[in-house]
């Protein structure tokens, strides 16, 4: 049995591809089915100031357009 290139039974390759996985299973961001969204976004900021009340229908919608386009 040739066992020169072997580490624990897998040669480097083999340690190098299972790593990456791991490292990619681990390491990349997703999204959890049924996880709250980020609490400090601007639109949820936007939407708990309006539940409390601290602004008008006409501010809230202006705010909420010029969140979502992309002008503040």
């Amino acid at each position: 049995m040739f066992y020169e290139n072997s580490f624990w039974g897998m040669n480097l390759l083999w340690w190098a591809f299972w790593s990456l996985l791991l490292l990619w299973i681990f390491a990349t961001p997703y999204n959890i089915p049924f996880q709250q969204k980020k609490r400090g976004s601007a639109l949820h900021l936007l939407n708990k100031r309006f539940a409390a009340g601290e602004i008008t229908s006409e501010e809230y919608h202006e705010m909420k357009r010029i969140i979502q386009n992309g002008l503040a």
